[in-house]
């Protein structure tokens, strides 16, 4: 039976403070136990603060995961990939003040590379320093998680973010099911059949290790030519893709999740999508929160 983790992208919408420290309580009160903290402007939290936010969701039972700065391009110009690797490394300290499990990243982009190819070797030879960094923290427990990107100017399809998770050390898929549904043109991500391809993709690349648990992102999404345009709430009419795919595809295979929600209602939809999966799954399926 698979055990599902759901939580948003950030601090809570509906919490009326502000303060970053309050939101573990928040999402326990109700009922949600996984949150994304998004540094994607930089990596500004302090080491104080970093541990004891990782102090209060570890008490209040929600599972940090950490966004690395939206600034990063791995595959680019030697001075781009330089100040790239930096602010990798200091979002892989953060997640290990923390306590957050997986730092999610967007690998590049293909313009200054002269190939798809070659931006994928680039990105593979700069994330070595990070995996050393990493080991020189004893942070091993941190892995590095390349996201499925929504744009085709972006490093990020399946099969290259299942390649720089196969040749890098403690690396494995972010999958963003709205961004594959975006990046496709609205092609992919239509069924169940199409989620469990994912899933099948990486067991077979990776390993059944790489689905303990699978790191998701979840919206609707608008899309265009070039992709990903923005993202949209489960209740609107006319995007996609559809949650019910991923929840029974989920369920059907036994693969546990963290499930972020990148709605515009961030905790909203994640509470929707977690009485989804209870629906589809059972009540057994959601896990339980716990404190120490």
């Amino acid at each position: 039976m698979p055990r599902f983790w759901f939580g948003p992208a950030g601090k809570p919408i509906t919490m009326k403070t502000s303060d970053i420290l309050k939101a573990p309580a928040f999402l326990r009160e109700i009922g949600l136990n996984a949150m994304e903290y998004e540094a994607v402007r930089g990596v500004n939290i302090k080491e104080d603060k970093a541990r004891a936010l990782g102090l209060e969701a570890r008490a209040n039972g929600v599972r940090l995961s950490l966004h690395a700065p939206y600034f990063i391009n791995l595959a680019g110009r030697k001075d781009v990939v330089e100040a790239s690797i930096e602010r990798l490394k200091a979002a892989v300290e953060a997640a290990y003040w923390m306590g957050a499990y997986v730092v999610v990243f967007h690998p590049g982009y293909y313009k200054d590379a002269p190939s798809k190819r070659e931006a994928v070797n680039r990105v593979v030879n700069a994330l070595a320093s990070v995996v050393e960094y990493r080991s020189q923290l004893n942070a091993k427990n941190v892995w590095l998680g390349p996201e499925t990107t929504g744009k085709t100017s972006q490093v990020g399809d399946l099969n290259e973010v299942l390649e720089i998770s196969s040749r890098v050390e403690g690396t494995r898929p972010v999958v963003d099911f709205a961004h594959l549904y975006a990046r496709s043109g609205g092609k992919f991500i239509r069924s169940e059949k199409d989620v469990l391809k994912v899933i099948e993709e990486i067991e077979k690349n990776l390993g059944s290790w790489a689905l303990k648990p699978l790191h998701i992102h979840f919206s609707k999404i608008e899309y265009g030519k070039s992709g990903e345009r923005e993202h949209h709430r489960l209740d609107e009419e006319g995007y996609g893709p559809d949650f019910k795919h991923v929840c029974t595809a989920l369920c059907e295979t036994g693969v546990d999740a963290v499930v972020i929600s990148e709605s515009p209602i961030l905790e909203q939809d994640a509470l929707v999508m977690l009485k989804m999966c209870r629906e589809i799954c059972g009540e057994n399926c959601i896990v339980e929160q716990t404190t120490e």
